[in-house]
């Protein structure tokens, strides 16, 4: 039986999306830190301060509460992310990207956009931008 297209777009685009994780995680490697972790660290290298609550972060990176707490506790003692305790509430903790976290960010960028070339060098720049016009829509 052949799938309606929704749904065949949604399993190419897992199928893309567990493609590409695999192939970053080996790049990433090297560095350290999965894609997830990568993940995480880009969404705090864009906050103000480097620095986001950690229930925003778990819905930046489309995590559970516990789900960001079990990934931010190996980067915690690794040293990439610290805990800050919010001045207006103790019981609101915020995460923020460390200097190291910084430089590994940084570094593993350069992985990361050598892999995302890999992958679409069979891909023209107009095709790049109608995708993601096509992606902002299903968003």
């Amino acid at each position: 039986m052949e799938l309606p297209a929704p749904l065949s777009l949604l399993t190419e685009l897992a199928s893309l999306s567990s493609a590409f994780i695999k192939q970053a995680d080996r790049k990433l490697s090297v560095h350290g830190i999965s894609f997830a972790e990568f993940m995480v660290m880009h969404h705090l290298s864009k906050a103000a301060d480097l620095t986001m609550s950690r229930t925003e972060l778990a819905d930046a990176v489309s995590l559970s509460p516990s789900g960001i707490t079990k990934k931010l506790n190996p980067m915690q003692k690794l040293h990439l992310v610290e805990k800050e305790v919010n001045q207006r509430d103790a019981r609101f903790s915020l995460v923020k990207l460390t200097t190291t976290g910084v430089e590994i960010y940084n570094d593993a960028l350069v992985s990361c956009i050598h892999c995302a070339n890999d992958l679409t060098e069979n891909v023209t720049g107009k095709q790049l931008n109608t995708l993601l016009e096509i992606f902002a829509k299903l968003k």
